[in-house]
């Protein structure tokens, strides 16, 4: 199969019955253009910025308690663009707009427990919390933070605590103490919201003692509120003198006043890796990730009232954020938590099939594993009301698209996803009625004018560069935290190439108008001056039997980048002569000689960030001599020892 024959391409019946095809009408309609294809809906909603997003709003029901009094203020240059000036409004209103009988969650655990809860009763939920909240001195602009495992109640408290116009920032239990610390202490929380432990791998985590050191490591805190969630036993979280849940929430609240707040009132605070130093503390607004999530739901990725979604991720990653929007098209949405191997590679596919999810989202790290661990999802389970899988957090292999239409469905719109935290969600991403391509992210996102260019700022076109966005959007973040000169956000995204936003990605816009992600820029490899993705690499390499994963960064050595390849092996495997020698032949043989690594390395272990992306940087810095700033960003930092003096 040629690179431009796609995998599978969207029927005629499919296309009309899209979300964004009913979209392109609507567009006609209202402003008199003749679209029939995504690719000139595109250029139309680049080009008519403010048009765009203004007709979003309308057209997503988006409820501004006021109206606002200029859509667009354009200033000179990026990033002083202002969106819907004088507009109030809330987010967790539109979340909460479906008050049905429908499952609004479902809760499932690693050892088989299992909870849902309407969309009438999460209202009824989140009114109580918000009551509490509001009790416990809560108020608009002040933090509550929750160290929180992906279950219901974090929904809750995430919706309570934006209904009243408080900020909400959250981290999965298993982040080390002085990563929460590292995160929390930065933006003085008010109110912290934990579990007294999770699951993961079987294993039972115990969290109190960690919640004791926090309590005490932060002063802002007014009250630590505890979920008993390990067995449901609360007297261990009494005697710790911390709260329980129920008692917190104890009340007769029944209905909930949603607070109006400015388009850009702080609504999340995310947080970078932090791989390379503390890490910064992103905020978000009410109104642009709003927007932005209802454009990336509806329409790019088709979910409406029907659909059940179901995200494969933990309260540290972003897609938490931005599969919990989903409420807001009265959709259910499947919450998980433990590993998704355990009690073994079935595990994610018998909620799939016992909760006949649509659209399920996991990583790219996910999808290769499940292929290396020889499972056949299709072979075991009944995937017929599977329509779509996202995958994000790393490049997609192109044998990874193999699998899932081999593997999993021939039928099936698979969307590789690309954007981030920085701007809690997507530069490229899915499109209901175009093809998917090998390799390939289906399209730019809508209204984001998304460009690869070269270090002279000239755009290419099927060539490799930096990937930008020309023009303003209104999900980008409202701040950085403790920022009050706006010096450390501009340094972020507009230093490097002013006026235009810097992703920090290198990749490729197609032929077909797709885009193809390599890796961050900032590790990209270098060898004689050639600039290499790291993901042209790990396509090579880990389609090998032998190995389970690999990274590849540069050594620094006589004035040049030497390629160093580290491998873990399956099993019991051994990297012998033969097996480097295969490497070396199959990555010269697909890609060129500058590709081959100067040095390939057996490691038992490799760095992973706490929301499982392998991290290259701080290999990088260990084996040039330089020093890991923050290694509790990283969830087995003591792999790093592997990599001191390996050279």
């Amino acid at each position: 199969m040629t690179m431009n024959t796609p995998l599978w391409s969207p029927s005629e019946e499919q296309i009309r019955a899209s979300a964004l095809w009913r979209f392109i009408l609507a567009v006609n309609e209202r402003f008199g253009t003749d679209h029939n294809n995504y690719d000139t809906l595109y250029q139309w909603s680049v080009a008519n910025s403010s048009k765009f997003w203004a007709f979003l709003v309308e057209y997503q029901d988006i409820h501004f308690s006021q109206p606002a009094q200029q859509i667009f203020v354009d200033a000179e240059a990026l990033p002083d663009t202002r969106w819907f000036e004088g507009a109030t409004l809330n987010y967790a209103e539109h979340l909460l707009r479906s008050r049905d009988e429908k499952s609004a969650l479902v809760f499932c655990r690693e050892d088989g427990e299992r909870q849902a809860v309407s969309h009438a009763d999460l209202y009824l939920q989140v009114a109580r919390a918000a009551e509490a909240l509001r009790r416990a001195g809560i108020d608009k602009g002040d933090r509550v933070a929750g160290l929180l495992p992906n279950c219901i109640e974090t929904v809750v408290m995430m919706l309570a605590t934006t209904s009243l116009g408080a900020i909400w920032s959250s981290c999965s239990p298993d982040f080390g103490f002085h990563g929460v610390l590292d995160r929390f202490g930065q933006i003085n929380p008010k109110l912290l919201i934990a579990a007294d432990g999770y699951f993961y791998n079987a294993k039972t985590i115990d969290t109190l003692e960690r919640l004791k050191a926090l309590e005490e490591a932060i002063p802002s805190l007014q009250n630590v509120v505890v979920i008993p969630f390990l067995n449901g036993e609360t007297e261990s979280i009494t005697e710790a003198g911390f709260m329980r849940y129920g008692t917190f929430i104890d009340n007769e609240a029944d209905s909930l006043h949603f607070e109006p707040v400015a388009f850009n009132h702080p609504l999340y605070i995310l947080y970078s890796s932090g791989t390379t130093g503390a890490p910064k503390c992103i905020v978000h607004g009410h109104g642009g990730t709003l927007l932005q999530h209802a454009k990336e739901l509806s329409l790019h990725t088709d979910i409406g009232h029907s659909d059940i979604l179901f995200y494969f991720t933990t309260c540290g990653w972003m897609m938490w954020n931005w599969q919990a929007s989903a409420l807001m098209t009265g959709a259910t949405v499947v919450l998980y938590d433990g590993s998704p191997f355990h009690p073994g590679p079935d595990a994610l596919w018998r909620i799939i099939e016992q909760e006949q999810v649509s659209v399920f989202g996991t990583s790219a790290r996910y999808i290769a594993a499940l292929e290396k661990a020889g499972y056949r999802p299709s072979d075991h389970h009944n995937l017929s009301a599977l329509q779509r899988i996202l995958s994000t957090g790393s490049p997609l292999l192109h044998e990874s698209f193999d699998f899932v239409y081999d593997a999993i469905s021939p039928d099936i719109n698979l969307a590789s996803i690309s954007g981030g935290t920085d701007i809690v969600s997507c530069f490229a991403l899915g499109c209901p009625i175009r093809p998917v391509y090998r390799g390939q992210l289906q399209c730019r996102g809508l209204g984001m004018d998304v460009q690869f260019i070269s270090g002279q700022g000239d755009v290419l076109k099927e060539q490799k560069g930096e990937l930008v966005c020309r023009n303003s959007f209104p999900s980008m973040p409202v701040s950085f935290w403790n920022d009050p000169d706006g010096k450390k956000y501009r340094k972020a995204y507009f230093e490097t190439h002013p006026g235009l936003w810097s992703h920090g990605d290198y990749g490729e816009l197609t032929a077909e108008d797709g885009v193809i992600i390599f890796g961050r820029s900032d590790a990209v490899l270098n060898p004689g001056g050639v600039r290499i993705g790291t993901a042209e690499i790990y396509r090579q390499v880990e389609k090998i039997p032998e190995i389970q994963e690999s990274l590849a960064v540069g050594h620094l050595e006589d004035g040049d980048e030497k390629v160093v390849l580290f491998v873990r092996l399956s099993g019991d495997q051994t990297l012998d002569e033969s097996l480097e020698s295969f490497i070396r032949k199959t990555i010269r043989a697909n890609t060129t000689p500058r590709h081959v690594p100067a040095k390939i390395l057996q490691v038992a272990d490799l760095p992973r960030t706490v929301s499982g992306k392998l991290s290259e940087l701080a290999v990088k810095a260990t084996i040039n001599g330089e020093t890991v700033n923050n290694t509790d960003a990283l969830i087995n930092p003591e792999s790093l020892e592997h990599f001191k003096n390996i050279l």
